[in-house]
């Protein structure tokens, strides 16, 4: 499989582990867009949020269980922001459900 996220995953491509457990899979953003940026995503591929099924519920839960945990050791006791792009008109450039984790900073509305 040539999916980058699944390549990070099994270590074929290096990455700052941020947090891990047998569902998933948390790493550093690359090209932060806040002081904290973490990509959280699901070990098994599934491509979009939109492809994600109902038997992928407790999964889908376990990832924002996971941001919620990434954003309490970071301290991030001000606030933080989940995103999920899904499709390409929705900004997704890696075909891997991944949820970014954005704090450390004021967040505003719209994203742009």
């Amino acid at each position: 499989m040539s999916c980058l996220f699944c390549k990070i995953i099994e270590g074929k491509i290096p990455s700052t582990a941020v947090f891990q457990d047998e569902l998933g899979y948390a790493f550093a953003d690359l090209h932060p867009q806040a002081p904290v940026h973490v990509l959280i995503v699901p070990r098994k591929h599934i491509a979009s949020l939109d492809e994600a099924g109902k038997e992928q519920s407790g999964l889908l839960g376990h990832l924002l269980w996971a941001a919620a945990e990434i954003a309490r050791k970071k301290n991030l006791t001000n606030g933080y922001r989940i995103v999920v792009n899904t499709g390409q008109e929705g900004g997704q450039t890696v075909d891997h459900l991944h949820l970014h984790l954005l704090g450390g900073r004021a967040m505003t509305w719209p994203p742009g």
